[in-house]
């Protein structure tokens, strides 16, 4: 019975005796391999990023825009509010307005809202401090009107002038003390419509009073945890559309609301399934140099037994049995898989340390892909070796001597 030391050594000097031609044999494992744990830490680093991106939005957030004027008003709030789960909302009016600082004037989004807001949207405060519901005249800037929208800087206690068209058609300029300054939270996931670094925030009670109106654009809801955030939503929808006349049966139907609502969970399910999709494609299309790397394999062991014919005959000659031929040309076989797989997995992962750090995503790297491209490169040794090796195996070794 061979000894598998033995085996290995036999192989490695195998290996060694024709490097140009065992290396290239291994390019096509490399390749392969750094391919798919390339791909796969940049999948996993997406996940990851999306992730971030939308917690940087909002904790455990549902939001509820209306379709139509006039849908919500204080009986929707005081719904809402009511609803099991929920711990914090906010409702919204939101409208676009002319702001004057000095001598310089913007167009800039104006949002009302209530001080549950900043703790729903995950704020952190540059300066100062946020809205409260006792607070009247005074506004909270995001971090890039402050900075970059105006000829000079904002800061705290600087006085703003907001201009409001209303729907009667009328123009109102009210004078604002900025109360705080909002910390830009450097995401770019715009989806929940949320992005405070380019918005103004007032109380709602006075934007509305300014404006004429009593009905509330639509809902930034906080529910108790992530895990009941679907829930909670889904009572909100049956509430609201048990309240605005919506039949049972429409529940389903987004067409058939005034509104639309979504929240945390789906958001993250959709990011979700777009970075695994994104992971499937690409690792598929890795996985073809694996197949090109197993037919190269294949090909150099079968070139192998036809040169070391007469070796083959020889060993036979001197008592070498044919599960020992097999099992030392399957070594040496998952041998070059297994040098492929190490340097091919050093690549892959230096691959995607550059390529997150040019793209400024996280590192991930999970662990358990790594060993499965390990497993998956020795496991190509295995199979591209397996037909090779069978073949010096039942060579007949008075006529392997006889190879010249």
């Amino acid at each position: 019975m061979l000894d598998p030391l033995q085996a290995v050594r036999i192989a490695l000097g195998s290996i060694g005796s024709a490097k140009l031609r065992s290396s290239l044999t291994t390019l096509g494992i490399v390749i392969g391999v750094a391919a798919v744990i390339a791909n796969v830490s940049l999948g996993a680093s997406f996940n990851q990023f999306f992730n971030d991106e939308i917690g940087a939005v909002g904790s455990n957030f549902i939001v509820i825009y209306s379709q139509n004027i006039n849908v919500f008003f204080d009986n929707e709030l005081e719904l809402i509010e009511n609803t099991p789960g929920v711990v914090g909302v906010s409702p919204i009016y939101q409208q676009m307005a002319k702001v004057t600082y000095l001598s310089t004037s913007r167009q800039i989004d104006i949002q009302g809202v209530n001080e549950d807001y900043s703790e729903v949207a995950n704020f952190q405060m540059k300066g100062g401090t946020f809205l409260t519901d006792k607070d009247r005249f005074v506004a909270v800037l995001g971090e890039e009107v402050a900075d970059e929208k105006f000829d000079k800087k904002i800061s705290v206690k600087n006085p703003i002038e907001i201009t409001f068209r209303r729907e009667d058609g009328g123009v109102i300029t009210q004078k604002f003390i900025v109360k705080g300054i909002i910390k830009d939270p450097g995401t770019t996931f715009a989806q929940t419509g949320v992005e405070p670094e380019i918005r103004i925030f007032i109380p709602i009670d006075v934007m509305n009073e300014i404006l004429g109106v009593d009905s509330f654009g639509g809902f930034f809801v906080k529910a108790e945890s992530l895990d009941v955030v679907t829930a909670t939503g889904d009572e909100i929808d049956k509430r609201l559309a048990r309240n605005l006349g919506v039949s049972g049966r429409d529940l389903d139907n987004d067409d058939a609301k005034p509104y639309v609502i979504f929240d945390q969970i789906e958001i993250l399910e959709e990011t979700n399934q777009l970075s695994a999709a994104l992971t499937t494609l690409l690792t598929s299309v890795a996985l073809i140099s694996l197949i090109v790397g197993s037919i190269g394999i294949m090909n150099i062991m079968l070139v192998t037994v036809a040169e070391r014919t007469k070796e083959i005959g020889l060993m036979k000659s001197i008592g070498f049995s044919k599960n020992d031929i097999l099992t030392l040309f399957i070594i040496e076989s998952m041998v070059v898989g297994l040098i492929g797989g190490v340097v091919g997995t050093a690549m892959g992962i230096a691959a995607a340390l550059v390529v997150n750090d040019f793209l400024d995503l996280p590192n991930i790297f999970p662990i358990s892909q790594i060993v499965i491209g390990f497993v998956v490169s020795i496991s190509v040794g295995l199979i591209a070796g397996v037909y090779p090796a069978n073949k010096a195996a039942t060579m007949n070794p008075v006529d392997a001597l006889r190879k010249e």
